[in-house]
C-alpha cells in the first residue's frame, strides 16, 4: 500500500490543530473491535449496521452472509463507508473509510484472514477458510475487502479534520 496524501481541512479544525498522521489513523483501523458499514439499497436508501472487520494488507476486510442486507446491496452498488471511533467528545479519533467492497476468494488468502480474525478477538471469531467463503458453526460467510480511496480522521479535544487520499 502506498502512503496517502494527507491534508488538514482548516475549515473544520481548531486553529492550533495538526493533521492526524497516517500511522495514527492506521493504528485505529487495526485496533478497532467494531465498525459500522453503510451500503446503499437498490432503491437508493442507505443501510447501516455494525460489524467486525480486520485491517490487513492495506484493506479493511469484513464478512457477511450471502442474503444479509449488506450483501444484497453490494450486488448492485459496491461503494461503502466503514466508520469506527468512540462516542466521546473531548478525546479519541473517529475514522471514516470510503471505498469499493470487492469479494475475497482463494483458500490461502481466506486462511490468512481467518487467522487474523482469531488473533484479533482472542479466538472469539472462528472461521475456517474454504476456496471462496468462510465456514463457521452457523453456515458460511462471504468475505469482502475495502481498499480505501479516502480516509477521514476526526481528532477530538483539539478538533481536527484530516483527509488521507490514495
Amino acid at each position: 500500500m502506498t502512503e496517502p496524501t494527507t491534508a488538514l481541512d482548516a475549515r473544520f479544525s481548531d486553529a492550533d490543530a495538526h493533521p492526524t498522521a497516517w500511522a495514527d489513523t492506521e493504528r485505529v483501523l487495526a485496533e478497532a473491535q467494531l465498525f459500522w458499514i453503510t451500503t446503499v439499497r437498490a432503491d437508493g436508501r442507505p443501510h447501516s449496521t455494525p460489524l467486525v472487520a480486520v485491517w490487513l494488507d492495506g484493506a479493511l476486510h469484513f464478512s457477511t452472509g450471502a442474503e444479509e442486507q449488506k450483501s444484497v446491496n453490494l450486488r448492485t452498488n459496491p461503494n461503502v463507508i466503514l466508520t469506527t471511533g468512540c462516542n466521546r467528545w473531548e478525546s479519541g479519533l473517529d475514522v471514516v473509510v470510503e471505498g469499493v467492497a470487492e469479494r475475497v476468494t482463494g483458500g490461502d488468502r481466506l486462511a490468512r484472514l481467518a487467522e487474523a480474525w482469531r488473533g484479533k478477538w482472542d479466538g472469539q471469531w472462528q472461521f475456517e477458510a474454504d476456496s471462496d467463503v468462510f465456514r463457521h458453526e452457523d453456515g458460511e460467510a462471504l468475505v469482502f475487502a475495502v481498499r480505501p480511496s479516502k480516509v477521514l480522521a476526526f481528532g477530538k479535544g483539539t478538533f481536527s479534520h484530516t483527509s488521507h487520499r490514495f
